[in-house]
């Protein structure tokens, strides 16, 4: 029983790189890759602006649509659309197996994180879109 143990942990161990295989992401200035499937498909209420968004009190949920321009850290990236620009923090396993270059339209999803001199969007979703 032991020796079956330890060679299913074993293999285990083993399979963990091939699980842990990255696709998709953001293709532009620094880019990383990882892949994520599922979460929620339906109404995303109403689409609001980068500078509306700044306004907004701290966890509000907002709905962007635009361009990501540039990659500014791992996981913070600038997003634009017509009244100006907003940093976004997009965690790695949001890209969803997807890549977007800078000329992609994108519609993110997240809530509003004030902190005590900077606004960001905090992303839970993010997908393409055509414009």
């Amino acid at each position: 029983m032991k020796k079956l143990a330890a060679i299913a942990a074993i293999l285990a161990l083993a399979s963990a790189p091939a699980f842990a295989a990255t696709q998709g992401g953001f293709s532009g200035p620094s880019t990383t890759t990882t892949t994520q499937t599922g979460g929620f498909v339906g109404p995303n209420g109403t689409v609001t602006t980068a500078a509306n968004a700044k306004t907004m009190r701290d966890d509000t949920w907002v709905t962007l649509r635009g361009n990501i321009i540039e990659r500014v850290s791992d996981d913070l990236y600038i997003f634009k659309d017509a009244s100006g620009t907003v940093n976004v923090d997009i965690d790695h396993k949001r890209w969803n197996g997807q890549t977007i270059t800078p000329q992609d339209v994108v519609e993110i999803q997240g809530e509003v994180d004030k902190d005590w001199n900077s606004v960001e969007i905090d992303v839970k979703q993010i997908r393409k879109v055509n414009p």
